[in-house]
């Protein structure tokens, strides 16, 4: 028996260093206009600007928690941790997906009752700060999309960006109808609008980073269809324990037992299929255990086995 591993480079940390630096651009930004933001909302007893900033807070902790993936993700796998620290990632996205939905229920809580009984805002200070907000958001949402978003953090930290980009511009729209109109549940409305964008990102990111740690198969990867192509090529006999998931966004793998037609090349099938994979469905971490379908004497190299990958079930016959 032998065996045969399927490894290829993943472009994941290749732009590590320079993903950082983009990052950690973003975060400054965001973190300084955060705090000026605080003050102004409390001065102004602006609920939306106060909602913008604990919006701008998750996008701070994903921020961080993407460039801490970045760093963990980058040591060598050794040890216990056979696949490295590669699903820190998913780990920080599950995370910051929770706090998002934990704080969108607090304000839409705090908005509510500001509908019932609108406080006093004041409406310029909204509105001069929303627009700042947006010029700061422009430049952060530009910073983090010149980083790889192929991880599911990074694209997780970039969409919160991108939605508190259009928060402000509610919110910016609220403080221009109470300066013109003094409609002050305007301020509520806006905050309301901010919460929706939360729960749609954190019910986003909570729903993919559960999909890779429940190593259910990737999206747009069908196991019965791929089991259906691997036992339609050329001496295969039959495909069963066939497995599809994700090591961390991006990186797909796949396993399966693989039954051979007797008196024919397995080294050769398992070159075929591992080749078949990568080039079609993008899977470059495969382990394929490749027998013979019917026992009986076997010549040296005749039986062969494995390569590395994901999890789901298919059998499939020709």
């Amino acid at each position: 028996m032998s065996s045969g591993h399927g490894h290829s480079g993943h472009g994941h940390g290749v732009q590590a260093n320079a993903d950082q630096r983009w990052l950690l651009g973003a975060l400054g930004l965001i973190v300084a206009f955060m705090a000026a933001e605080v003050g102004i909302g409390i001065a102004a007893g602006s609920l939306a600007l106060l909602s913008d900033a604990a919006h701008m807070l998750t996008d701070a902790a994903a921020i961080a928690l993407a460039v801490w993936a970045i760093r963990l993700a980058a040591l060598p796998a050794k040890g216990r941790m056979t696949y490295g620290w590669k699903r820190a990632e998913i780990l920080s996205a599950l995370a910051n997906g929770l706090t998002l939905l934990l704080l969108a229920a607090w304000l839409a809580y705090e908005a509510i009752e500001r509908l019932i009984t609108p406080p006093e805002v004041t409406g310029g200070l909204v509105l001069v700060t929303a627009l700042a907000g947006v010029v700061v958001n422009v430049a952060a949402t530009w910073m983090i999309s010149k980083a790889n978003r192929s991880s599911l953090n990074v694209e997780g930290a970039f969409q919160h960006i991108l939605n508190d980009l259009f928060a402000f511009i509610a919110t910016a729209v609220a403080g221009l109808v109470m300066l013109l109109t003094g409609f002050a549940r305007a301020d509520a409305i806006a905050s309301l609008v901010v919460v929706a964008l939360m729960i749609k990102a954190g019910v986003s990111l909570v729903r993919e980073s559960s999909r890779i740690i429940l190593e259910a198969a990737p999206a747009g990867l069908d196991p019965v269809a791929i089991g259906q192509v691997m036992a339609g090529r050329p001496d295969v006999s039959e495909v069963h324990d066939l497995h599809i998931w994700e090591i961390t966004s991006g990186q797909p793998a796949l396993s399966a037992h693989v039954l051979v037609r007797p008196g024919r090349d397995c080294h050769a099938v398992r070159t075929d299929l591992a080749t078949l994979l990568a080039a079609k469905h993008d899977i470059e971490h495969t382990t394929l255990q490749v027998d013979h379908a019917t026992p009986g004497p076997r010549r040296p190299g005749e039986h062969c086995d494995t390569a590395h990958g994901p999890v789901h079930r298919a059998t499939a016959t020709p």
